[in-house]
């Protein structure tokens, strides 16, 4: 408010001045001129949209520098957990004294190059954070709230002890507005579900979170967001008893429950599963006698399941196989060998040649949790075998990591996790490099919403679209 002000009284003077040259020795008034020309250059910051999806670009403008001046752009964000996030590029203004990070490069900081979003992927816990965070949205029903600010100089720290030039608040939704939420507990099943607004019918897809458990919302939201009617499934939780004794049966009703909405075209119902939730959607794609997706999407997952096993029997088999495990030279645990080599025996790895609908798999070429490159090998091979290699679509990214998630959503290569069969907190190495990895999650998300809208769209009246 004072810097605002201060620039308002300088605009008056340079006007003042203005009108009162002929007052004034010239000598006088040139350097008063001057002096509030100065003055009178108060950097605007402009941030397009400031409301948004999560997944939707913004533009961030940075007007009235001087030509050539350098400056650095900040986005800050204080998480759920009260944890801090910072991203930072360092720029300079053209000889209009303009900052169009659309456009220009950033010469250093968390990113560099012409990034659009890289305020966002490049976010990290400022320095002094506690060790092994990851960023997730718990409630969706509420914004990612995203301060961007710039800054005089090329900083790389300080930046909470120096006053910014300008500062936008912008929010970043995975709900968008109309999408209602509801609490599904229906024969045993547990989850949130997600209705795009208007009236119907709907395509629907089924949302399965990995080895990590708990209720994860944001991906169904934000699918919901982009006119899917989206139910996000638990099926892993701290009750360890009421976990481990899950069959298939739970998801298959879970299938049963989202094709029987009434807003849900019953027969444009897909599965769509990360990590432990891809070997899950294999599953039931590839033995189910009722569950009947119409296409699967798998992301950083394996077929190696045992088939017709209980969760507790997998974890069990799991469990053992945890001796293959490495610790890295920062006490990061790497899983990546506990299935290789890819199994032969048939009941140790699910059939994919038994599948019947499209499928998408998304792998990471450096994921350092499952050895999913290795696994879609197999896949292909099995599939090309069992004539239904057409069906398959693979995207593969180099060094990416395991978690690819939705665009934007900042690299980790590591952070906290707890092991649901013993509950054993450690830190597990999920692999990737921020960039490649970023630039793999934007590109991998456009390709799923594009499969999903090709298979569960296709044949729909057009009345019944959104």
């Amino acid at each position: 408010m004072i810097f605002r002000s201060y620039c308002i009284l300088a605009q008056k003077t340079a006007r003042v001045l203005v009108s009162g040259r002929h007052q004034l020795p010239t000598c006088i008034w040139l350097s008063l001129r001057r002096s509030a020309s100065s003055m009178a250059v108060c950097p605007v910051l402009s941030v397009q949209p400031t409301r948004a999806l999560v997944d939707e670009k913004f533009q961030i403008v940075v007007r009235n520098l001087h030509p050539k001046q350098e400056v650095t752009v900040h986005s800050l964000h204080h998480s759920e957990d009260k944890d801090y996030w910072e991203a930072f590029g360092h720029y300079i203004s053209d000889e209009n004294g303009t900052v169009t990070v659309m456009e220009d490069a950033s010469r250093g900081g968390t990113y560099t190059g012409t990034e659009p979003m890289g305020l966002l992927w490049s976010l990290r816990p400022i320095p002094g954070s506690r060790h092994g965070l990851r960023m997730r949205k718990k409630n969706v029903l509420s914004p990612m709230v995203v301060n961007i600010s710039v800054y005089k100089g090329h900083m790389n720290q300080g930046f909470s002890e120096e006053a910014a030039l300008a500062t936008v608040v912008t929010e970043r939704w995975y709900l968008a507005p109309g999408v209602q939420r509801v609490d599904i507990r229906e024969q045993g099943v547990k989850g949130t579900l997600f209705i795009p607004p208007g009236p119907g019918l709907f395509p629907a897809v089924l949302d399965m979170w990995g080895g990590g458990g708990g209720l994860v919302e944001y991906r169904a939201a934000l699918l919901a967001s982009h006119g899917f009617v989206a139910l996000a499934l638990q099926y892993l939780t701290p009750n360890k008893e009421r976990t481990l004794d899950i069959e298939t049966g739970y998801f298959e009703m879970a299938y049963h429950i989202l094709q029987s909405l009434p807003q849900v075209s019953s027969d444009r119902v897909a599965v769509l599963g990360l990590s432990f939730g891809a070997s899950v959607t294999l599953t039931l794609a590839a033995y189910s006698k009722t569950a009947k997706p119409r296409c699967c999407v798998c992301i950083s997952g394996s077929h190696v399941h045992p088939v017709n096993k209980t969760l507790f029997e997998f974890f069990q088999l799991m469990n053992q196989s945890l001796a293959k495990s490495r610790i890295d030279e920062n006490n990061h645990v790497i899983w990546r060998d506990v299935i290789l080599p890819i199994p032969t025996e048939p009941d140790l790895k699910v059939d994919v040649g038994k599948i019947k609908c499209p499928l998408l798999v998304v792998i990471a070429q450096d994921d350092q949790s499952w050895a999913t490159v290795e696994s879609t090998e197999d896949m292909e091979q099995i599939m090309e075998r069992s004539g239904n290699r057409h069906l398959l679509t693979v995207l593969s990214y180099p060094d990416a990591g395991h978690l690819i998630e939705p665009p934007y959503t900042p690299h980790i290569r590591f952070s906290n996790f707890i092991n649901q069969h013993n509950r054993e907190k450690v830190i597990m190495l999920w692999g990737g490099q921020t960039k490649p990895h970023a630039d793999a999650q934007e590109d991998a998300w456009e390709k799923i919403l594009l499969f999903l809208q090709k298979h569960l769209y296709q044949d729909i009246p057009p009345e019944a679209k959104l």
